[in-house]
């Protein structure tokens, strides 16, 4: 039987983020993929901020250029009348970020993996976890029609939202269907748009308990989408978005060469992510922004934090659930605390009629916008929504 410090399962943002982090420190580990191809296919926007790369622990003035699609300096933020709210370098420089190729970013992360020190392997699917008195010790592997085990004193999953090795191992991860965006993406050419902006929708009763999106790759070229959610959405995401295409001229006559679907977690965020042995990171704890959506960062640094916490457990020859549970405080402390906030501000925005938006977007500004979904200054907008008394009670959620 072969043996690791760690084993990483997926090879997602999350997974590369713990092997990474796990190898630089001297660990013997394994990442497997049960893809043949690691990014493929995206399930992805593929907006990425400069500050969330930077958040990774990247210099973002050494982004690579073989994945980046195009350069992003600023987004425009539509109310259901079409009216709308630019936000131009929020970040206070030269660009806000990339729309990127998630089938290169991934694979470049998963390299970065493998030159710390991570041994990472494609197209290898678990079969199943080994236990032993009750215990997580590693997993069966088959790769093509070749079948071993593996032991790790530490098992990750970082197998996205479905995650079915964390319900293996016996943490239930299941999402509410409130808490799950069904979402839809074609990635278009030929096609008019701001090709320097972000283009943001919103409209409950065209894309009901979500938003629609332009992401520019340059060319004539953009990823557009939409993410819906029950109990709002009575029809599936794919229709959504056929539809609210046909509002949008500029979108009405472009070619379509890529489709993708998928879901994305936007709460559920998990109390406790371990177990003896094990622990779970990513989509697959569902550690993305409840807002928006965006799960590359918080995906990589909640998985690298996880990878700090096993670090000092295999130092200390203690992987036992009390000893992991320091992930569970510390990611709360560092992330969950901020995105649970940003939980709360996904209810008011669901709660509010397409009128109701558009009264809101008089009242905001770009940079308010930026400051709300990093779970700031909601003080702010409690006031705003205080100035009509239907709306008070929503007011209180944020405060």
């Amino acid at each position: 039987m072969e043996s690791y410090d760690v084993l990483v399962i997926g090879a997602g943002p999350a997974g590369s983020g713990a092997a990474m982090t796990a190898a630089k420190a001297g660990l013997k580990v394994l990442m497997v993929e049960k893809r043949a191809e690691i990014g493929s296919p995206k399930r992805c926007g593929e907006g990425l901020s400069r500050s969330s790369f930077e958040r990774m622990g990247f210099d973002a003035d050494k982004a690579r250029p073989e994945w980046i699609s195009k350069v992003i300096r600023g987004a425009t933020v539509y109310s259901p009348d079409r009216k709308y709210i630019k936000m131009t370098n929020v970040l206070g420089g030269d660009i806000d970020g990339w729309v990127i190729e998630r089938k290169q970013f991934d694979k470049w992360l998963a390299s970065e993996a493998a030159k710390s020190g991570a041994k990472v392997m494609t197209k290898t699917e678990v079969i199943n976890l080994i236990k032993e008195d009750g215990k997580i010790r590693g997993a069966r592997l088959r790769h093509h029609n070749e079948e071993w085990d593996v032991a790790a004193k530490i098992t990750i999953a970082a197998d996205g939202v479905e995650s079915k090795i964390a319900r293996e191992a016996g943490i239930d991860t299941t999402l509410r269907l409130a808490d799950i965006s069904s979402c839809a993406q074609l990635e278009m050419a030929n096609i008019d748009i701001d090709e320097d902006r972000l283009e943001i929708y919103f409209d409950q009763e065209l894309v009901p308990g979500g938003y629609f999106w332009i992401f520019p790759k340059g060319e004539r070229r953009a990823n557009v989408g939409l993410g819906v959610r029950k109990p709002f959405a009575s029809e599936y995401a794919y229709k959504y978005l056929r539809a609210f295409i046909e509002t949008v001229p500029s979108l009405r006559e472009g070619s379509v060469i890529e489709v993708n679907s998928g879901g994305v977690p936007v709460g559920g965020l998990l109390e406790d992510m371990v177990m003896d042995n094990f622990m779970v990171v990513g989509d697959a704890a569902h550690h993305a922004n409840p807002i928006h959506g965006g799960g590359i960062s918080e995906s990589f640094v909640g998985a690298r934090i996880a990878a700090e916490v096993a670090i000092g457990a295999i130092q200390k020859g203690d992987t036992s659930k009390s000893s992991l549970s320091r992930y569970n405080e510390r990611w709360w402390n560092e992330r969950g605390n901020m995105l649970m906030k940003v939980f709360k501000l996904r209810e008011v925005i669901e709660s509010l009629n397409n009128d109701e938006l558009n009264w809101l977007r008089k009242e905001l500004e770009g940079e308010n916008l930026s400051d709300f979904t990093k779970a700031r200054k909601f003080g702010f907008l409690a006031k705003i929504l205080m100035k009509k008394p239907k709306l008070a009670f929503l007011a209180r959620k944020l405060l």
